[in-house]
């Protein structure tokens, strides 16, 4: 198999450098390459700048708006794009809900919301975890009652990324309490703007504020808000993570880590008056880092080329392997931050606000990314649940 690209796609490639180099914002730019905090605007005028130029879905069909381009193409659009200091985009509407709607939904429910998810018009969340339901998610407890054409809904999600943020949920909740556990579950589209819904902050290691609570007290949801069939959205919800796990793999995200690393270990003296980049324990790390991103790479590569359809077994190999590296990315830049990265200081993460501490100015922001970092091996299915999947479907037990 030969990995290698092949003309056309060397050149979509530095078609996608020259964009971004041109048309990302400078400021956000900053904020993403100095590990500072990206906010809600930061993410739709990104968003809106590439569904301008026509790629503001790049994994979507074009009848739908989207590129229509291969696995491949869309592999090289994330690397060079996140590479390049872009915010990741966000996933919950344009690689979670909508393939799912484009799968599952009625017409009615594509005409109304597939067109706004580019653009951000309308801002996504997803309601999939609760406490005690993560990784056993088939044991979620959110209820559903339906009472005429409207559907009463009670319980507790976690972990909901950007709900702060956001418009609409897709929430699995249960609809069949007598049912085994799997399959009882429904999928609803909910507002949350709707009377009832509460979004409480969950702070996090590096003090930000991304994931949150959120609480359903008898919620009204109409019923054509159902997506796809009463009792089947467990069936939706395994289609949903197999590209979630994906695309947490983060190759673009390493790249750019990576660089950063370099630089950081060339910025910093090693206490004997030399560079930390010359000393050879250092050396060493980094190449090995740089080994298994490569490997990671060509097994992306590998998918990207020979998949169709829904992402089988191989996401999960992808996401253990990807949020591990990027983990021990984050790590080695505290190493080579060393007591410059604390004590650490919420207030830092904005643009531009001074480090009241001696070293580089990079030094204490890495910690944030250092404790961003720890929850890669958990959202999306921790990484034990990812090798009971890959026990089951490849080794066969």
């Amino acid at each position: 198999m030969d990995l290698r690209f092949t003309k056309e796609e060397e050149a979509f490639r530095e078609e996608v450098r020259a964009f971004v180099q041109a048309n990302l914002p400078t400021d956000i730019r900053d904020k993403v390459l100095g590990h500072r905090r990206v906010e809600k605007d930061d993410y739709v005028r990104w968003h809106r700048i590439l569904h301008a130029h026509g790629w503001g879905a790049p994994t979507w069909p074009k009848e739908w708006g989207g590129t229509g381009w291969n696995a491949l193409q869309r592999l090289i659009f994330e690397i060079e794009t996140l590479r390049a200091g872009a915010p990741r985009m966000l996933p919950f509407g344009l690689t979670m809900i909508g393939p799912v709607l484009m799968k599952y939904a009625s017409a009615a429910h594509k005409e109304r919301f597939l067109p706004r998810i580019p653009t951000v018009d309308e801002f996504w969340c997803q309601g999939y975890s609760e406490p005690g339901s993560g990784s056993d998610l088939a044991s979620l407890r959110t209820s559903a009652v339906r009472r005429g054409d409207k559907y009463i809904v009670n319980g507790q999600k976690t972990w909901t990324t950007m709900a702060h943020f956001a418009d609409w949920i897709f929430c699995l909740v249960r609809t069949d309490p007598e049912a085994k556990a799997q399959e009882g579950i429904s999928m609803l589209l909910i507002d949350m703007k709707s009377p009832g819904v509460t979004v409480r902050p969950i702070k996090t290691l590096d003090g930000g504020h991304d994931v949150n609570e959120t609480w359903f007290e008898e919620v009204e949801v109409p019923v054509e808000n159902l997506l796809g069939e009463e009792n089947k959205g467990w069936t939706y919800a395994k289609y949903l993570l197999g590209h979630e796990r994906t695309g947490i793999a983060g190759i673009g995200h390493c790249y750019r880590e990576l660089r950063l690393l370099r630089k950081y270990a060339a910025e910093t003296t090693d206490g004997r008056g030399g560079r930390l980049i010359d000393d050879v324990r250092m050396r060493d790390k980094i190449a090995r880092l740089e080994m298994d991103l490569m490997a990671l790479e060509m097994l992306l590569l590998r998918v990207a080329t020979q998949a169709a359809g829904t992402p089988g077994p191989e996401a999960s190999i992808v996401k253990i392997r990807g949020s591990e590296l990027q983990q021990d990315i984050a790590m080695l830049q505290m190493e080579v931050a060393g007591p410059n990265g604390w004590p650490y200081s919420t207030d830092w993460m904005e643009l531009g606000a001074p480090q009241p501490v001696s070293g580089a100015e990079w030094a204490a922001p890495a910690a944030s990314t250092y404790y961003d970092m720890r929850k890669t091996t958990i959202y999306g299915g921790s990484t034990e649940v990812q090798k009971n999947i890959i026990s089951k479907m490849i080794i066969g037990f």
